[in-house]
């Protein structure tokens, strides 16, 4: 009887270990959604449609629980994420971009970010990685002017 009882409760701490962490998933999934809005827009040349882009990514960023992702590497987003908000030109928005594309890249060893593959691409002339949702290159960092300028540097599953 006392077997029964100990797998009943190890079979119940893993359903609710599981639990949390697809809703931890959950929420930075968000988070990278937000992020690919913000690259897609910078790849466009659109600096509104950044601005807007961080605006939500800030909001996500705000939600997600600090025993998830520690707060010192939320205030790190959110900081970057801030400054590309209130940036109101596209090079300004881009400079950032770098240090968030970094550290969203860091997150990536720690949560799985979306059920479809995760790439990591590298633009040599910005000297800069970023994430992506898909295998074709879209320069976040030159736009329009350079759009398949870099390369795919590793697939995360």
């Amino acid at each position: 009887m006392k077997k029964y009882i100990i797998t009943a409760a190890l079979s119940l701490f893993s359903i609710i270990s599981l639990s949390a962490q697809s809703k931890k998933d959950a929420q930075v999934s968000k988070l990278y959604q937000n992020y690919i809005a913000i690259k897609s827009a910078l790849a466009s040349d659109d600096a509104d449609k950044t601005s807007k882009a961080a605006t939500e990514f800030i909001k996500t960023a705000s939600t997600i629980d600090y025993k998830m992702v520690s707060e010192g590497n939320l205030n790190v987003l959110r900081k970057d994420a801030s400054v590309i908000s209130e940036a109101r030109n596209v090079t300004a928005q881009r400079e950032t971009f770098l240090n968030l594309s970094d550290n969203m890249i860091a997150l990536t060893k720690e949560f799985k970010l979306s059920e479809k593959p995760v790439y990591v691409q590298y633009c040599p002339m910005a000297d800069g990685s970023w994430l992506s949702d898909e295998k074709q290159i879209a320069n976040p960092y030159y736009g329009k002017s350079m759009l398949s300028c870099g390369s795919v540097k590793s697939e995360i599953k």
